[in-house]
């Protein structure tokens, strides 16, 4: 493969999985704004936020089978089509529950694109080369979480709230013309494969019984799911108890993600000299140490704003070292089955991570103790379950 093709390559995948990324990250300044609009409250808005996270997980759960039976490229068709639909529907949304709903029809588009992006590296690259290409596909990524915040909350201020979802249709129709021009056929459809619900379960167990991938999939799901924690409580952390502007609140999101794909980046150097299962292990470490000190600080009140950016920046650096590691770990035991195995991987990231926006959520109060709190709750479960599930993977 010529440099400059895998460059291109990358960059298609990257945006795929950037789709999902930028559906939620573009919105969160407009909180505010669309509670006024809906006649609702912040907190309410926030279960469009849950019910996108439990749409993708759902949605990976319902690709997975989809992508090994008929390919990679005609259900990501089809996911992108229903995503560019509930896109425009959002648009023209009257009240909550519609935004609600339409979020999760959204997200149920979105994941086709993740999915299928996470697979087809597993189908074009070699095992030894996955975590250096999830890396890069968080540096494309992690472009994202800098510019869709910060576009969403001048286009906010300046066009209003529908714009957004305006621009995420249009997003849509680019990453599906995209896929339709330029992105390989990477897999031979399996059509011995069966779509009936006992076989698709059946499936589905044969992959989560391995060592490996319980062991790693659940650790860094309970590890990102801290991420979904910090997501959804940001809107109220900084522009409700800081009370920054929806603008600067875009600028403290841009800056924060540079922790994420900075780290992910050296994650790539780091593997030169040391496994992922290494990293993994220190990072999560470190990740641990870093929201424990944060809760206690935000128990009695120790941190301003600058110290609150300071220790999300350090946690995300955690999250991106210990994030592409734990992705690579997790699907390296599988060929024939990469879809199943990534679908169900990213059902019980994205199922951990609705959990926590939800837990989240339920507690309204004018605090970052409830967001911390389950900040640090994931990352212990997860540095637990790293340690234990370990022992019980062979050596080969």
């Amino acid at each position: 493969m010529t440099n400059k093709k895998y460059f291109s390559l990358i960059l298609i995948l990257g945006s795929l999985t950037a789709l999902g990324p930028f559906s939620i990250d573009m919105y969160l300044p407009g909180f505010p704004a669309i509670a006024k609009d809906l006649d609702t409250t912040v907190g309410k808005v926030a279960l469009s936020l849950s019910s996108f996270f439990i749409g993708i997980s759902a949605g990976q759960l319902l690709y997975g089978p989809l992508l090994d039976r008929f390919g990679r490229k005609r259900p990501l068709y089809a996911g992108l089509s229903i995503y560019i639909l509930a896109s425009a529907g959002c648009i023209f949304c009257t009240s909550i529950d519609m935004l609600i709903a339409l979020r999760f029809i959204q997200a149920i588009g979105s994941c086709a694109a993740g999915v299928a992006s996470i697979a087809m590296v597993r189908d074009l690259f070699p095992v030894k080369d996955n975590a250096k290409v999830f890396a890069l596909l968080m540096l494309v990524l992690g472009v994202s979480p800098m510019i869709a915040p910060t576009v969403g909350g001048y286009i906010t201020v300046s066009f209003g709230w529908h714009m957004v979802f305006l621009i995420l249709m249009a997003i849509g129709i680019f990453n599906l013309v995209a896929s339709w021009l330029w992105l390989p056929d990477s897999y031979k459809p399996d059509t011995t494969m069966s779509l009936k619900p006992k076989p698709i379960i059946a499936g589905f167990m044969t992959v989560l019984k391995v060592p490996q991938f319980y062991t790693y999939a659940f650790t860094g799901a309970m590890a990102f799911a801290g991420l979904f924690a910090y997501i959804a409580g940001s809107p109220l952390l900084f522009m409700d108890i800081f009370e920054v502007k929806e603008e600067t609140y875009g600028w403290i999101f841009a800056l924060l993600s540079i922790g994420l794909i900075g780290s992910s980046q050296i994650n790539t150097m780091l593997l030169k000299r040391f496994k992922s299962e290494q990293l993994i292990f220190a990072a999560l470490m470190a990740q641990v140490l870093t929201v424990i000190f944060f809760l206690i600080g935000s128990i009695y009140g120790w941190f301003g704003l600058e110290a609150t950016i300071f220790l999300l920046f350090i946690f995300l650096c955690c999250l991106g070292i210990a994030s592409p590691n734990s992705s690579a770990l997790t699907l390296a035991p599988f060929t024939k089955n990469a879809g199943t195995a990534s679908a169900l991987m990213g059902a019980v990231q994205m199922g951990l991570g609705a959990l926590a926006s939800v837990c989240v959520g339920i507690f309204d109060v004018r605090s970052a103790i409830p967001m911390v709190a389950i900040m640090t709750a994931t990352s212990i479960t997860a540095f637990t379950i790293l340690n234990v599930g370990r022992k019980r993977i062979p050596k080969i």
